[in-house]
């Protein structure tokens, strides 16, 4: 169809359909808001200046673009937020996991389809929806793909509010969600932003394993074990991998422990169901895995973006966690000269504390 002029679309019954449209495409929450994030940029600035966001430089170097959609796509003016529960019903407990020493903990979100590909695709068939009903118009996509600050987005948007842990809780659904955006020239009514329920409230605080949350609402990446696991690509400081416990890919705990967490949902997304009986693994199967059966078992996975290498260490940093054990030092010392120097680095510190143990 031909496009319509913006002033002959009736904008409030088109916003309305759009969050009809959302719920029908899987999201469970849609809002929208206006592209004033100048509370959120003094925000990011200051977590900048103080480097909070250690060897992430892309942080650094996306600058303001992050928090000034416009500047990121030109003649965006309003934002379309969007979230979707990710928390299967058929996982094991991560309590149980985590207090299973020769298991892996993996964070949630990770363990079924990339959830990139699956916000992405969603959104584009929102964005499919609109062009039906207008005819073109101006948007992007975007799920953890670019410089957007998403929580600061859905918060405005009135999705929930942002923590002291840093993520969206919802008084609905708590936080086990994932969030995308699609940035628009469209003038569309906007939301109600969300209000902070958090109170006096520090459980977050207190269960951090690395004491990242160096006070509400302000995280260290430096400390943070899901930076350390996945973004870091570099060799873990020694101080912090006894504290990193069996933790391979991401850390929970902080929701974990959020009272509002309470009132998640069970998502009905069959993309997110656990691949590869990764909710409460082995470590040494995963020890033992080869670089081919690594890429196999992590295909369409965002587990997969953090190499093999760094796949690795994680695990060798957790067998050095766990108590003494013959079969751990046993495949330890196989991979003691491994070709990477970062894969023997950390592995021999394990062996170290695994032989440490035993003598003691």
């Amino acid at each position: 169809m031909a496009s319509l002029r913006k002033n002959d679309i009736n904008l409030s019954a088109l916003a309305r359909d759009i969050k009809r449209w959302g719920a029908e495409l899987g999201f469970q929450h849609v809002g929208i808001t206006d592209t004033d994030l100048g509370d959120a940029e003094r925000h990011l600035l200051a977590w900048l200046d103080a480097d909070r966001h250690g060897e992430m430089d892309y942080m650094a170097r996306h600058g303001t673009h992050r928090s000034r959609p416009q500047d990121l796509v030109a003649g965006t003016c309003r934002v379309i937020s969007a979230r979707m529960d990710y928390m299967p019903d058929a996982v094991a407990a991560s309590e149980d996991v985590l207090k299973a020493p020769a298991q892996a903990f993996i964070s949630r979100y990770a363990l079924g389809r990339d959830y990139h590909k699956v916000l992405r695709r969603r959104l584009q068939r929102l964005a499919d929806r609109i062009q039906a009903q207008i005819g073109e118009f101006g948007y992007r996509a975007f799920c953890d793909s670019a410089p957007v600050l998403e929580k600061a987005l859905a918060e405005k948007a009135g999705l929930g509010w942002i923590g002291k842990h840093s993520n969206l809780i919802n008084e609905h659904a708590g936080s086990w969600f994932f969030l995308g955006e699609l940035y628009t020239d469209l003038p569309l009514p906007v939301d109600t932003p969300g209000v902070n329920h958090c109170g006096t409230c520090h459980a977050c605080l207190d269960a951090c394993p690395t004491d990242a949350i160096v006070a509400p609402y302000q995280v260290d990446a430096r400390r943070c074990i899901s930076y350390l696991t996945i973004e870091l690509r570099e060799a873990i400081p020694i101080e912090l991998r006894p504290l990193i416990g069996n933790r391979v890919f991401g850390c929970d705990d902080c929701q974990l422990v959020c009272p509002w967490n309470r009132f998640a949902q069970a998502t009905g997304e069959a993309d997110f169901t656990p691949r590869a009986d990764l909710d409460a693994p082995d470590l040494l199967a995963l020890f033992a895995w080869s670089e081919t059966e690594f890429r196999a078992r992590t295909e369409g996975s965002a587990i997969r973006r953090i190499g093999y290498a760094c796949w690795l260490r994680n695990v060798a940093v957790a067998l050095g966690n766990v108590p003494y054990d013959a079969a751990i030092v046993a495949a330890l010392q196989a991979r003691v000269d491994d070709d990477s120097a970062l894969v023997r680095e950390h592995v021999r510190w394990a062996l170290a504390r695994q032989l440490e143990r035993h003598a003691d």
